[in-house]
């Protein structure tokens, strides 16, 4: 491997759901930078690197020990949670790196939202119900543009992962009610892939008392939108694309 930075997608918990990509790059690094408060440390069992736990570091902290090991021709990978798409952090890291001249490169991973819904047996998209699938967040510490607050985006009734607000979930519920009906399905997944995983499921309008009297209050994930009833009832809604009339390139 070339001495630069991977950039890789640890997956959602469960250790076997980092990609194979990812897994060669990690057990073939010469150091290791991973996010402590997040990743699940099996992962780290067995490597050769030197590993740092990125949740003790600042992000100045963290390029040090970069750009020190590259000089030394070693290469590096900095472990994140998830995928690296979103809520990842790697942004700010690699503009350090563009202007060290160091190079990098980005292996995507396998999200939370994705092995909760495939805990739910659920898929997001339900023909006529929700073509679309919103990722977002609650406003905490860090900022939130005004038109994608989530009572602009629940407007839309579109399917919605909310990530990392499960500890405003008072204000989670109030702002979806401004654009869902109370009646719209929830389900919120605690640790989604790991051992300790839950799942609660009900309604909107009862989405508080279910998340408080479950305890949880951090690592969790809120879905809502009608398209969450197929994993509990039949709904009648299929793909055009594998209806006996519908004609493509590979089926004629």
């Amino acid at each position: 491997m070339s001495p630069k930075v991977y950039f890789i997608g640890a997956g959602p918990g469960d250790p076997e759901l980092i990609t194979v990509k990812g897994r060669n790059l990690l057990n073939n690094a010469d150091t290791v930078i991973y996010a402590g408060s997040l990743v699940n440390p099996a992962l780290l069992k067995g490597l050769k690197a030197k590993i740092y736990d990125s949740s003790a570091m600042n992000l100045d902290q963290i390029i040090e020990v970069i750009q020190a090991d590259i000089t030394e021709n070693k290469t590096v990978v900095r472990l994140h949670t998830g995928d690296t798409s979103f809520y990842s952090a790697i942004s700010e890291q690699i503009e350090r790196l563009r202007e060290l001249g160091i190079g990098y490169e980005v292996v995507p991973g396998v999200s939370s939202a994705s092995a909760g819904a495939a805990l739910l047996g659920q898929e997001l998209t339900i023909p006529e119900i929700s073509q679309t699938v919103i990722f977002t967040r609650m406003e905490g510490r860090t900022p939130v543009p005004e038109t994608e607050s989530l009572s602009s985006l629940a407007k839309h009734r579109a399917t919605m992962a909310i990530f990392l607000s499960v500890g405003m979930i008072e204000e989670v519920r109030d702002e979806l009610l401004e654009g869902y009906p109370g009646d719209t399905p929830v389900a919120v997944i605690e640790k989604a892939s790991w051992p300790e995983q839950r799942v609660i499921r009900g309604l909107l309008k009862d989405m508080v008392n279910l998340v408080k009297d479950a305890g949880i209050k951090k690592t969790a994930l809120i879905y809502v939108g009608q398209a969450l009833k197929a994993s509990e009832t039949p709904l009648g809604k299929e793909s055009r694309l594998y209806h006996k009339d519908f004609k493509h390139g590979c089926r004629e």
